[in-house]
């Protein structure tokens, strides 16, 4: 008699249990059972009539998974700039876009070997300090959130990379907690506007790394001046497609040698980065 716990069994039933609940039911069936036995998209289509054991974990998985709770936080692992990192409730769950970030950094800095102090402002789970970490081999980072939880998934990454020694976690809010020259300021801070409704998703995400204040824009203006009064030389920052006008119209008045605006990969407004 045919086992009921080999692949495409399970694979049929974790489908059905996800059909009419969330988007391309069959996918995540296989995305969540790769996950679960550690395996690639080829092992999977070649071992159809492989046992599958601890279903009683895959199984709580797909609970999860059909009540629209983020994948990622699921199986505690998210994909950024083709590395793998360790990803939980309490940090936002990095997105594509927020890689552009990270290559406007690079293309402002002259002289990679250079030993620049960053500072990053709402570290999270720590995947943009640890790439401009890899990026930058001879650079120092200080790394800033409020949230204790958000720091501790962050101390996971950064020591999974081998980093303990050149960021260094602080929890503060904004530049509290750092009194150091700045050479270089680089934040994705939360900037929607409070009370607007998100996709049901977004509900297990943290609501201060999403929410910005009465307008949105209000972290981002305080960053802005903590950048103008501190004299750093540069500040990369990710925003909301329809902010581009009101930060222009905030540094209006301000001595800037360069404020460039980048799009997103749906050609929206989606960060700048501001040379004084």
């Amino acid at each position: 008699m045919e086992s009921r716990y080999i692949v495409k069994n399970v694979l049929k039933a974790i489908t059905e249990s996800l059909i009419h609940k969330i988007p391309r039911a069959s996918r995540e069936a296989q995305l969540l059972l790769m996950a679960h036995l550690n395996v690639d998209e080829l092992w999977l289509i070649t071992n159809q009539n492989t046992d599958v054991t601890n279903t009683e974990r895959l199984f709580k998985w797909v609970d999860r998974r059909a009540k629209n709770e983020p994948f990622e936080y699921i199986v505690n692992e998210v994909s950024f700039y083709s590395q793998e990192f360790y990803i939980a409730e309490g940090a936002l769950i990095p997105r594509p876009e927020t890689e552009i970030l990270i290559d406007e950094v690079i293309k402002y800095v002259e002289n990679p070997q250079d030993g620049l102090q960053f500072v990053e402002v709402g570290v999270g789970s720590g995947i943009i300090s640890i790439m401009l970490a890899k990026k930058f081999p001879n650079a120092k980072f200080i790394a800033v959130d409020i949230s204790q939880d958000a720091l501790n998934i962050a101390k996971i990454n950064i020591e999974k990379f081998g980093f303990e020694k050149r960021i260094e976690l602080r929890l503060g809010s904004l530049l509290d907690v750092v009194d150091e020259k700045i050479d270089y300021l680089v934040s994705n801070p939360p900037y929607i506007e409070d009370g607007v409704s998100l996709e049901s998703n977004l509900d297990y995400e943290p609501q201060n790394a999403l929410f910005g204040g009465k307008v949105g824009d209000e972290i981002i203006k305080a960053l802005l001046d903590e950048a103008l009064k501190r004299d750093i030389k540069f500040f990369s920052c990710e925003m909301g497609y329809d902010q581009n006008g009101k930060i222009t119209s905030y540094l209006k008045d301000t001595k800037i040698e360069h404020l460039d605006f980048y799009k997103d990969l749906a050609d929206f407004d989606r960060g700048f980065t501001l040379r004084l």
